[in-house]
């Protein structure tokens, strides 16, 4: 029978009356996958080689695939040697299984080749199909969270959608929810629900208000607005009292405990999460895109399955309406994705792509050997059902369940039959698309199916695929971004247009912008680009400012004196050599309070970030005050004079001039004063003894007279011959020696007083001058 070019050449139709595989081919039309495929099995059935005998239909038709790999196995879509040869083989042995065998790693080889080489043979399989589905796609093997594969830059899931929001607001709410969700299981919480989580509510609300705007959001700008969010309300009830600020706090540590793990590196370097670009090279052949996630835990996998699925969704919203099968989504076990009662991140955008992708081409293939623990429900939108053998009758009853709610009116009896019959590689379709299921044998895949493939077997995949070049040039590009990005802004510093919290207890301050762009440009001293747009960008610095009051009472000394220090990049422990940073004092009444709109803000990064260390560096502060901070004081002790910094030495000089002066006049009043008292006292008896000359004089000519009296009556006594007394003679004459020696005392006494008050005189302007010339040298 031909096998027309445009079917998938999935096998040989089975007869099972008669236990064998016909001729027949199995042809399976692409186009039948946009109502999706459920492949069960249990392991060992041939599941794997189905699902890659289907992928490989699907290079060479030139439909693109996306793959996940939670186990392993599919990695081995990339194993395909046209020449067939045992050298091509090696590589991939399994050592184990080879020792097992009592087999050298040769002998393996070659054995694998030609029992590859005859069994494609007997499906009519020659080298040159091999070489077909080789040229066909580009192959490539991707590990996020790893640098094994190509690594998966996530951030760029965080992007707003470049579809309008309006329109698609709901689907786009859909995603967010799912991001979210996703997220908080990363950090470990669990069960959420969507409508009652105020983690879940506050994280979407952030969301949507960036991606409303058109506004793209990272997980450092998502950090940064749990803490301050770009809204005061949540409902009807402020925002601190829905989510407390302590407990956004809380979220937000767990959050950034993602960000500070060693191997988050790994999860925002690579290939961005650009749908487009996994499913077509840039030579516009497809590509088979194989996310290996068996390296991750369970909320790791869940996380990235997550945002794959919103990825390819927002993606597929961009795409026109297709009635052909456009691209494939291939889930190599969805057991834990899709379950039927509980309601993990992933299993929303699946279940909307498995209602809603048909309708733009979008194939999914969901594959599972736990038929039991799946939703039904959800499968129930797929039109095709690949059955293998499956472990226990339990399974083929929960299977036949879920296909009579798939497909009513099935026959449960004949399936049950024909499901009882499989062997390995034996499989029954069910197409709701055809009238009849289908009994069928595998084909002998084209790939080597070596089994799962471990991460450090990854980078010899990838280069066995020529899919490590690619990697090369992806680095190259990124690292060529960065340079740009670099060269084109101020810093390399990572920015972002969420205000960082700055630690409590902390002043925080804005510079005002008071120049235009010019003008800014001009003072920066650079040529005015043309037609360029322009930002304010805010980089975060420490202002270190104190007022020291130097008092010195004795000194007269009551001083001020501000000082501050503007450190531009402090040490990451906070280490400042304070005297290399210090400037005049900052008027803070000059500053802002808030920062200027849509303006960007410098990462926060250690130690501004870091409460404590803040604190340190303040104490730190005031200890270098303390021990290198000094007030200069002009002091003249001998004038008691004493200026702090803020008088100047002329105004010193002034002081001082001012205070001799006053000094000179104390001093000079206090000599003349003392002059003046002794001059006072001499004069006083200069005074006395001038009256008392002049009673001496009158005393003197009374005694004279009285003397001379008695001469002449004594001699007219003799004259007369009487008899008069000689001692009364002597008595006046010795009074009047005595008048007259009182004259003179008197005289001389005021001689004397007159010779003592011009000395006195000379004296005192002497002092006088001493004191001039004392207060002229001070």
């Amino acid at each position: 029978m031909t096998k027309p070019a445009d079917r998938f050449y999935l096998g040989r139709i089975f007869d099972s009356k008669k236990g064998e595989t016909t001729p027949d081919p199995l042809m399976y039309d692409p186009d039948d996958l946009t109502t999706h495929a459920v492949c069960v099995g249990m392991t060992g059935s041939g599941k794997t080689g189905l699902c890659i005998d289907l992928l490989e239909e699907a290079a060479l038709q030139g439909i693109p695939a996306l793959m996940i790999d939670p186990k392993g196995d599919i990695t081995n879509t990339l194993l395909h040697f046209p020449a067939l040869s045992p050298a091509d083989f090696q590589p991939w042995i399994n050592p184990d299984q080879a020792n097992r065998e009592d087999k050298t790693i040769e002998q393996a080889a070659a054995d694998a080749a030609a029992l590859w080489k005859n069994g494609l043979a007997k499906w009519d399989i020659g080298p040159d199909r091999i070489q077909a589905l080789q040229d066909a796609a580009h192959f490539a093997v991707y590990s996020p969270g790893s640098e094994a594969g190509i690594p998966v830059n996530i951030l760029a899931s965080f992007k707003a959608p470049d579809i309008p929001w309006d329109e698609n607001r709901e689907t786009l709410v859909e995603k967010i929810s799912g991001i979210v969700m996703g997220l908080l299981g990363l950090v470990g919480l669990e069960d959420i629900d969507p409508v009652r989580s105020k983690e879940h509510i506050l994280l979407s609300n952030i969301f949507e208000s960036a991606w409303s705007r058109g506004k793209d959001l990272d997980l450092t700008e998502l950090i940064l607005q749990i803490q301050n969010p770009p809204f005061d309300k949540l409902g009807v009830l402020e925002l601190d009292k829905f989510f407390p600020e302590k407990d956004r706090q809380e979220l937000s540590i767990l959050l950034n405990s993602i960000m500070a793990a060693p191997t988050f590196k790994s999860w925002i370097e690579g290939e961005p999460l650009d749908i487009q670009a996994m499913l077509y090279g840039a030579d516009g052949r497809p590509r088979h895109s194989v996310f290996y996630i068996a390296h991750l835990s369970d909320a790791e996998r869940m996380f990235f399955v997550t945002l794959l699925y919103a990825s390819v969704e927002t993606w597929m919203r961009k795409q026109k309406g297709s009635t052909t099968l456009r691209a494939l989504i291939y889930f190599d076990e969805i057991f834990g994705y899709l379950p039927p009662v509980k309601n993990p991140p992933s299993k929303t955008p699946m279940l909307r792509m498995l209602k809603q992708a048909r309708a733009f081409g979008i194939g999914q293939v969901l594959v599972t050997q736990n038929p039991v623990d799946v939703d039904y429900k959800a499968l129930s939108n797929a039109g095709t059902w690949f059955i293998g053998k499956l472990q226990t009758e339990q399974d083929k009853n929960r299977l036949l369940d879920g296909l009579e709610g798939a497909a009513p009116g099935l026959d449960r009896k004949v399936y049950d039959k024909l499901i009882s019959t499989l062997d390995k590689r034996v499989f029954l379709l069910h197409n709701v698309h055809e009238d009849k299921p289908v009994l069928f044998q595998t084909r002998w895949a084209m790939n080597y199916l070596t089994g799962p493939l471990t991460k450090v077997q990854l980078p010899a995949l990838n280069k066995l695929a020529g899919a490590e070049q690619w990697a090369a040039s992806v680095s190259t590009s990124a690292q060529s971004e960065e340079r740009t990005t670099r060269s084109s802004g101020s810093s390399a510093v990572k920015t972002t247009s969420t205000r960082q919290n700055v630690p409590a207890g902390i002043d925080e301050f804005y510079l005002p912008n008071n120049l235009s762009f010019l003008k800014a440009v001009d003072a920066a001293g650079i040529s005015p680009p043309q037609d360029v747009s322009y930002q304010v960008f805010y980089k975060p610095v420490v202002i270190a400012q104190a007022t020291v009051r130097f008092l010195k009472r004795n000194y007269n000394l009551d001083y001020d004196l501000t000082t501050a220090a503007l450190v531009k990049e402090p040490d990451h422990q906070g280490r400042v050599r304070w005297e290399d940073w210090a400037v005049n004092p900052i008027d803070t009444d000059g500053l802002e309070s808030q920062a200027i709109t849509d303006s960007h803000f410098h990462e926060l990064m250690a130690p501004l970030s870091d409460g404590a260390k803040l604190r340190e560096m303040e104490t730190d502060y005031a200890d270098w005050i303390f021990h290198s901070i000094s007030a200069p004081v002009r002091a003249n002790e001998e004038l008691a004079v004493f200026a702090g910094p803020q008088v100047t030495q002329g105004e010193f000089r002034r002081l001082c001039s001012k205070a001799a002066e006053g000094a000179l006049k104390v001093e000079k009043d206090m000599v003349d004063g003392s002059f003046t008292k002794k001059m006072h006292i001499i004069q006083d008896r200069l005074l006395r003894e001038e009256r008392e000359l002049d009673k001496d004089k009158v005393e003197f000519s009374q005694r004279k007279n009285e003397e001379a009296a008695t001469l002449i009556g004594n001699l007219y006594s003799l004259i007369d011959g009487r008899k008069r007394r000689m001692t009364t003679s002597l008595t006046k004459r010795r009074m009047t020696t005595q008048a007259k020696a009182d004259v003179q005392e008197s005289l001389d006494s005021i001689e004397q007083y007159k010779k003592e008050i011009e000395n006195l005189e000379k004296e005192r302007l002497q002092a006088l001058e001493e004191v001039e010339r004392k207060w002229q040298e001070v």
